[in-house]
């Protein structure tokens, strides 16, 4: 189905802000938006349930489609990557279940929006990185990188790194968020500059501290096919 895989530079990037924004253009735009992380670590316990807050914003921005425990059917609690998350639990992620995962928004969906851990390099289980699943999937990589000094560096590994493991999939191109204020960090406001100059993928927007919803026109399903 029509998608984006939507992987960082690092943690704490924005991704999940970022692919929330999306959602809500998307949503209002009358398209039906399916929102999935397949696996989420750090996650904060309701009751009886671990909850990914992350999954809980995208579902959100999404307008709530079809059922919570769906957008991220695999959480543990230790903030670390998820396969240690996992074990500190006396558990495993399940591999099948990251990919079998997508199938319930195939049928409730126009498009989905698919959020990975951490970068494209981050393992998932014991077995996948982010580019394993990504490729699996078959969705054209959105690479959020965030807006610091050392961007430009970090993002052109992120995507040399991508045509060296997925080579087949299309990358539909970067987004450039600022997730701190940085007023002594002096590349903020030339890293835009820099990226499309040096990128041979498209900067499709930029999001600045603080920012809820994209001002940049970019038609989003259409990178999604």
């Amino acid at each position: 189905m029509p998608g984006l895989f939507i992987t960082g530079t690092n943690t704490d990037v924005g991704k999940t802000h970022v692919a929330a924004m999306i959602a809500r253009t998307l949503v209002a735009a009358g398209k039906r938006v399916g929102v999935y992380k397949p696996v989420a670590s750090g996650c904060v316990r309701e009751g009886e349930t671990l909850v990914a807050e992350d999954a809980r914003l995208l579902w959100e921005a999404a307008g709530k489609p079809g059922e919570f425990d769906r957008v991220c059917p695999q959480c543990f609690a230790l903030p670390v990557a998820p396969p240690q998350a996992a074990a500190a639990e006396g558990r495993e992620v399940d591999s099948e279940l990251l990919r079998s995962g997508l199938e319930y928004w195939q049928s409730r969906s126009d498009l989905v929006l698919v959020e990975g851990a951490g970068g494209l390099m981050s393992p998932l289980s014991d077995k996948d990185f982010n580019a394993d699943l990504a490729i699996d999937l078959g969705l054209p990589l959105l690479v959020v990188s965030s807006n610091e000094l050392g961007t430009i560096n970090a993002t052109l590994q992120t995507l040399i790194t991508a045509r060296a493991v997925a080579p087949q999939l299309p990358i539909a191109g970067v987004i450039l968020s600022q997730t701190q204020l940085r007023s002594e960090d002096a590349s903020v406001g030339c890293n835009a500059d820099d990226l499309r100059a040096r990128c041979d993928v498209p900067l499709l927007a930029t999001v600045a501290y603080g920012q809820q919803d994209l001002n940049d026109t970019v038609d989003w399903f259409a990178l999604a096919q």
